[in-house]
Parts: structure tokens; sequence; C-alpha cells
């Protein structure tokens, strides 16, 4: 990955990931333990060791070491145990999923009205 593409994942995951991962947080352990800076550290440093990872080593052995590193960064930085840290992952990608899903079809909703 270049450094332009590794921005552009930067500030996209900022953007759309950040603040899913801070709602899950804040509704899991708390406002006290879950603070805004603290999921944007975790989706930026997700996001550098994922691509340097992704680089040094492939396939599904880099999928679980991402897999482990972004727990242990939601473990980290919302002071939590690891079982709350997988619980906020899980949560916050089914959210993801449902809310990408619902800009899918108002997408097609709109491709298909013509407007």
């Amino acid at each position: 990955m270049d450094l332009v593409g590794l921005l552009i994942s930067i500030v996209v995951g900022i953007i759309i990931i950040a603040p899913i991962l801070w709602l899950v947080g804040r509704a899991l352990v708390g406002k006290q333990k879950a603070k805004f800076t603290d999921a944007i550290w975790i989706v930026v440093l997700g996001i550098v060791i994922g691509a340097i990872v992704g680089a040094l080593i492939g396939g599904i052995v880099a999928a679980i070491i991402m897999f482990i590193i972004w727990l242990a960064l939601i473990k980290h930085f919302f002071d939590c145990g690891w079982l709350m840290a997988f619980a906020i992952a899980v949560v916050a990608v089914i959210i993801f999923i449902v809310i990408v899903a619902i800009l899918a079809l108002v997408g097609i909703s709109v491709i298909a009205l013509g407007l």
C-alpha cells in the first residue's frame, strides 16, 4: 500500500469506523472509558499496523494477527478485558454492516428512481 492509499484509508476509517467504535464502546464500557479520541487512535493504529503486517506477512496468518491486534487496541484504549473487547468488535462490525446495507439500499433506490 502506498502512502496516499494509507492516508485515504486512515481518513475514511476515522470518518466511518471511529464513530461506530466510539458509540459501541460507550454503550458497553461507559463514557468514562470510551473516549472519541481513543476510538480515533484505535482506527489509526489498526490501519497502520494492518498495512505493515499485510505487507510483511499476508494471507490468513496476517488476518489472525490483525484480529488480535485490533482486540488488543480496543482492550488497551477502552480499558476493558479481552471478552469485552471482542464484544465491542462484534457489535461494531454488525452495526457497520447494517449501515453499509442501508446506504447501499438508499443508493440503489436513488439510482432506480433516477434522482
